[in-house]
């Protein structure tokens, strides 16, 4: 737990010089705050609630704005994200071929509900609204592969790949 503190510590140090030096990249752009967004998620694969107030002030916003964009757009993640993230569709296609089944499963295997991860941190559960993969429903996204005709079994094994190579690493 103690190593965790410190780790967190040391990434927070190093992200405010970051987090200065995407903000001085983005803050002229008309519309600023999406790209920038993008940006900091792009570079920490979350936008930690912390980094609001600087936002806010580089770019004239107030930091309820800045966090109505960042609640309002699913993509935007608040907190750190699993080493995989496992997207289950809930679009009416994927429904009507099983995708809740899927959802039940995935939440039973990870010991988890949405927009939470595994206690190993090796998963996070998201659902999404359409993979465009429609023809192959139920369809499922891990990491940034899409995957169709899913079964439970199917499912499975990508968790358990996903553990697996986390495990080796």
């Amino acid at each position: 737990m103690q190593d965790t503190l410190i780790d967190q510590a040391s990434v927070q140090a190093g992200w405010s010089e970051k987090l200065d030096q995407l903000i001085a990249q983005y803050k002229s752009l008309p519309g600023a705050l999406l790209p920038l967004l993008h940006a900091i998620q792009d570079e920490l694969s979350y936008i930690p609630e912390s980094a609001y107030p600087k936002i806010a002030q580089a770019l004239s916003l107030s930091v309820a704005e800045v966090h109505g964009v960042v609640s309002f757009y699913h993509h935007f993640k608040t907190h750190k994200p699993g080493r995989h993230v496992l997207q289950i569709c809930r679009a009416e296609s994927c429904q009507a071929m099983g995708s809740e089944g899927l959802e039940a499963h995935a939440k039973q295997c990870l010991s988890i509900d949405y927009h939470e991860t595994s206690l190993d941190q090796a998963v996070t559960l998201e659902p999404v609204y359409c993979l465009g993969n429609c023809a192959l429903s139920p369809a499922v996204m891990m990491d940034e592969e899409i995957f169709g005709r899913v079964s439970k079994a199917d499912l499975e094994a990508l968790i358990h790949d996903a553990k697996k190579t986390e495990a080796q690493a």
